[in-house]
């Protein structure tokens, strides 16, 4: 259970470091099912496209930078599901979101030694738009992590400013939603380094980046999305989509069907502000 002072922090910063959520036996179950996954079913590419790249990496590292990626690693092994599902990690965002909270996404973050991807300044609203800061990501740690590895990093308090104008066009071609590299520097943001074991919460509207990965060693983390259940997904990644109930239950509005994984008939509409990479470039932090 959260502390009034840890609550507090959250909204007041836009950030939380929970330090060892789960046991050294968890841990290393969904470290070894992560590397299976990463085996078996993830997928390598050079990442977000944009401006930026030229930014934060020089042409060499620019040229071999990689990202290994996927989508809801609990569809794939129960050490997920029960990461995911972890009573008082899902007790402690229910705090945060103030309510009945459901399971919205977990997704893989990958940082292959020496050119692991370093992601620029953003926020993860542009990749899965909602109706309002009700929603918590939460990374699972599965590595040590630090600025030799790219541990996250953020701007401390800026969850307070609400959606940011991203750039999501450079040289008149589409690109990954991003700030600007010349408005927003890594340099000035919170480091937030922590242990395997630990979760680092965030709101969706916090905005966070990190550093390429230099070292010799993988960096392991996945992404992990709650929102309260209330909490309307206008447009992006699983839009549409129920999630597993992880706190609370989830009432039934006025006209409202039945849950299929289909979602609703008008689910997939696209908010007017929709933008075509969003459902696609969904990988953060």
């Amino acid at each position: 259970m959260l502390s009034s002072e840890q609550i507090n922090f959250y909204h007041e910063h836009g950030y939380l470091h929970l330090k060892q959520v789960f046991s050294p036996q968890l841990t290393q179950a969904m470290r070894d099912d992560l590397n299976w996954m990463m085996t078996e079913w993830s997928e390598s590419t050079p990442g977000w496209t944009g401006p930026w790249r030229k930014k934060y990496m020089d042409d060499k590292t620019e040229k071999s930078s990689k990202l290994v990626h996927m989508h809801d690693l609990h569809h794939y092994a129960q050490s997920w599901m029960q990461g995911v599902t972890h009573q008082a990690l899902c007790e402690a965002i229910s705090k945060l979101v103030d309510g009945p909270t459901e399971l919205h996404h977990s997704t893989m973050h990958v940082k292959p030694p020496q050119t692991g991807h370093p992601f620029p300044m953003h926020q993860d609203w542009w990749f899965y738009q909602h109706a309002d800061n009700r929603f918590v990501d939460a990374l699972f740690h599965l590595d040590d992590t630090s600025h030799a590895n790219g541990e996250i990093r953020f701007v401390d308090g800026s969850h307070k400013m609400g959606v940011i104008q991203h750039v999501t066009e450079a040289d008149g071609k589409e690109c990954t939603p991003h700030l600007s590299a010349d408005e927003w520097s890594l340099e000035s943001t919170v480091p937030v380094p922590a242990k395997a074991g630990d979760v680092v919460l965030f709101n969706i509207h916090t905005i966070h980046g990190s550093y390429i990965n230099t070292t010799d060693d993988d960096r392991r983390m996945v992404r992990v999305g709650y929102r309260h259940v209330d909490n309307e997904q206008l447009a992006g990644q699983n839009c549409g989509r129920p999630g597993l109930m992880v706190s609370g239950r989830r009432h039934r509005r006025e006209g409202q069907l039945l849950l299929s994984n289909n979602g609703p008939a008008d689910a997939q509409k696209p908010s007017k502000d929709w933008h075509p990479l969003v459902g696609q470039q969904a990988i953060t932090a």
